[in-house]
């Protein structure tokens, strides 16, 4: 079986992480510290915050951008249903807007009229690692007073004219290390920003409210008590974790170039395929293909699902395009009745297929050879 993806993990990686576990010191620490620091130099940002995971870093992002019960968050419906759920931990509504078809992220004309009295802030999402067009965003937010999160969960390595993902153009932006990412910690988050009050706050955030960290307490010559200043959180990153990170972004650059060259290859293997449509971004976006998406249109062979049943019975995983989270049940009784006809189109016709830095060639070719099977007419 062709995987949808596979991490790059290697020796360097596992002797990091057993370096970590025999040093004595597994939970977070000075390798998390190290961690933070060393991508926060890659991203260009002033601060990073490292979370257990980037739902809980954009639950803190959220708080620190103070939204709170009764309030609004504007963000897609075309997402990881994380996005809306880090809203929805705050006590705040997400008020789901339209995206563009061409890239699937948040369409900046379809943000205004959503916007009231209640909105405290807009959320837009980095998709499958290609940036949202996010100074026209943020210049929205900053004409009415919103703070703007950005869900960079897929997006490092990605650059928008010219500036990494992460330096951030809003006020704050959260990553992911889950596996599916392009560089991974097991599981994890990071926040990135350049203001210094949100820094110290999420690190107290993070860490049940603690007024004094580990490493002060453990590295005093005195007894130190610590005291519990606010409600906080257990969001933590492990330094078991953070080694493996450091490790990573090591090798980032080099998996973006693979991914690239890989979801090139694809896109000349399909550009005559009746019904495809291949991802294709303006120049000043460069995109790390966390996931490489095609849509069907209605020139296809088959649909979507039946695409995807030939794929997987000929060994080979793909994955139904990105959710709309306005469909799901867990949101049913906050979107009753709401249409968002460009997002359920795209959503129901976009497939995922394989692509990973190791992927051979003849894996590749596979793909593609089962594919053109599938739809050439």
């Amino acid at each position: 079986m062709i995987p949808i993806t596979r991490p790059l993990l290697g020796s360097e990686e596992q002797r990091a992480a057993g370096e970590a576990i025999a040093s004595g010191w597994v939970t977070q620490g000075p390798r998390v510290a190290a961690f933070e620091k060393a991508f926060a130099e890659y991203c260009g940002s002033k601060f990073a915050i490292a979370t257990s995971s980037c739902t809980t870093a954009l639950h803190l992002a959220l708080l620190a951008a103070g939204v709170g019960p009764g309030d609004e968050v504007i963000c897609p419906s075309m997402s990881f249903i994380a996005t809306a759920n880090a809203i929805r931990y705050c006590g705040a509504k997400p008020v789901f807007a339209e995206v563009c078809a061409d890239d699937f992220n948040l369409d900046p004309d379809a943000i205004e009229p959503l916007i009231t009295e209640r909105t405290r802030a807009i959320l837009p999402v980095h998709q499958i690692g290609a940036p949202a067009e996010i100074d026209r965003i943020c210049r929205i937010g900053e004409s009415h007073g919103l703070v703007v999160v950005e869900d960079a969960a897929c997006a490092i390595g990605s650059s928008f004219k010219g500036a990494r993902i992460g330096k951030p153009f809003g006020k704050f932006a959260c990553f992911s290390f889950h596996p599916r990412k392009v560089i991974t910690t097991g599981d994890g988050g990071m926040i990135t920003t350049d203001d210094e009050e949100a820094d110290r706050e999420f690190r107290l955030l993070r860490q049940h409210g603690m007024g004094t960290s580990d490493m002060a307490r453990h590295s005093s010559g005195k007894v130190m008590i610590e005291s519990y200043v606010c409600l906080g959180y257990n969001y933590r990153m492990t330094d078991i974790q953070a080694a493996v990170g450091i490790e990573q972004l090591k090798k980032l650059d080099d998996i973006v170039a693979a991914r690239q060259r890989l979801a090139q290859v694809y896109n000349r293997a399909f550009v005559d395929l009746p019904g495809v449509l291949t991802p294709s971004f303006p120049s000043e976006i460069e995109c790390n293909y966390q996931s490489y998406v095609v849509r069907l249109t209605g020139e296809a062979k088959m649909s979507r699902n039946e695409l995807m049943q030939w794929l997987l019975e000929h060994d080979i995983a793909s994955r139904r395009g990105i959710m709309t989270i306005h469909r799901e049940p867990a949101y049913s009784d906050l979107c009753t009745g709401l249409k968002l006809p460009v997002s359920e189109r795209v959503a129901d016709n976009s497939i995922i297929l394989p692509l990973y830095p190791q992927m051979t060639d003849h894996e590749q070719r596979q793909v593609v050879r089962a594919t053109r099977e599938a739809l050439a007419v």
